[in-house]
């Protein structure tokens, strides 16, 4: 019997091939991180509360099994000179209870841009094409304001809700929207982490988890199944 790549891996080349038509480099980080490069780099210390939301595997010598993607944010621009315009797609790991929507270790995409008089527009612009690119010319895209420590402001993206088709579910919460981006712009001090020049360059990042989208795509309602290793679900895809 012949096989096929599993849908994750599917979405995951799709969403590469649309960053690399944008323009985009791809670049990879390690999975098993310092607490500096994870959290600290990024306005996390250790008595910040999103780190509350962020726990995850300690290892003995100090350092952690990564929790996002961002992780690579400032290990990548130390070794770089704006401008920059790159996505560090990988797997993640976090100390979830497992349910529907959440997984212990699960895959995600950051990305950010860094020139010179890089401004909000540009990265609603950005976001907007890859959003119709992945999801079809006819979805509606909003942006709402929302704090996060290494991005001001900081905003949140939602398109329409794949399932519902706008119209309200249980999945959307019957508001016909999903959430499906944190964003911003780089905040200042994540920037002269990087070792650049915030009165000089400015740029934005963006990031979001590869399963929840699949499940967006496919209409999957459980995120546990892809891992499952359920040949009745799989052979779907």
């Amino acid at each position: 019997m012949q096989g096929h790549l599993h849908p994750v891996t599917q979405f995951f080349r799709k969403v590469i091939k649309s960053f690399k038509e944008l323009g985009f480099e791809i670049v990879e980080g390690p999975e098993k991180e310092t607490e500096w490069y994870n959290f600290d780099s990024l306005r996390m210390p250790d008595d910040h509360p999103a780190r509350d939301i962020q726990d995850t595997f300690w290892l003995k010598n100090g350092e952690v099994m990564r929790t996002h993607t961002s992780a690579s944010q400032v290990r990548t621009m130390e070794k770089r000179t704006p401008p920059a315009r790159i996505v560090v797609p990988g797997r993640c790991f976090r100390r979830e209870n497992t349910d529907a929507s959440h997984e212990h270790t699960f895959y995600q995409l950051e990305g950010m841009v860094i020139d010179k008089n890089i401004t909000v527009a540009n990265m609603i612009g950005t976001l907007e094409e890859f959003a119709k690119k992945i999801f079809g010319k006819n979805i509606k895209f909003r942006v709402r304001t929302n704090l996060y420590p290494f991005v001001e402001p900081g905003f949140d993206i939602d398109i329409t809700c794949t399932i519902c088709k706008g119209k309200g579910c249980n999945v959307c919460k019957q508001t016909g929207w999903l959430e499906v981006m944190p964003c911003g712009m780089i905040h200042p001090i994540v920037l002269k982490n990087m070792g650049i020049d915030p009165n000089k360059y400015s740029g934005f990042a963006f990031a979001f988890g590869i399963d929840r989208l699949v499940m967006l795509e496919k209409g999957v309602k459980d995120i546990r199944l892809f891992y499952s290793s359920d040949l009745r679900f799989l052979k779907q895809f």
